[in-house]
């Protein structure tokens, strides 16, 4: 069993920079890919980033691409999620997701494990 926290996120600005954090337990998250996931009221669950146990590949949802970043600490069990250039469609509750696989997945049903999520404003 892997327990997920999401932090960081917040209220801010159209144009501003949050940063978020997962922080996984169980020492077998270097073994796991990572994924972020958001769901804005009324929309369905999307995929946002995601990376694969040593980092190599870091896939992007297309809206998001060049302003977020994703990236992870095997050693703090934590994954991160840079958000740059926020726009009010960036606003969403932000889930953080664990696959117990080295392949890269990009869809809901691949994640096994799931946080409660953190909720993300921005104002315009």
């Amino acid at each position: 069993q892997v327990q997920l926290v999401e932090s960081g996120g917040g209220l801010v600005q159209a144009g501003g920079s949050l940063r978020l954090s997962c922080a996984a337990s169980g020492r077998t998250f270097g073994t796991y890919t990572m994924g972020w996931f958001r769901q804005a009221p009324g929309k369905e669950r999307e995929f946002v980033a995601a990376i694969t146990p040593a980092g190599a590949i870091t896939p992007y949802a297309d809206p998001v691409k060049g302003r977020f970043l994703i990236s992870r600490d095997n050693a703090k069990y934590t994954v991160y999620l840079q958000m740059n250039s926020l726009k009010p469609e960036d606003a969403a509750v932000y889930f953080c997701a664990a696959r117990t696989s080295i392949i890269v997945g990009t869809t809901i049903s691949e994640y096994r494990y799931w946080g409660q999520g953190t909720q993300v404003t921005v104002s315009s």
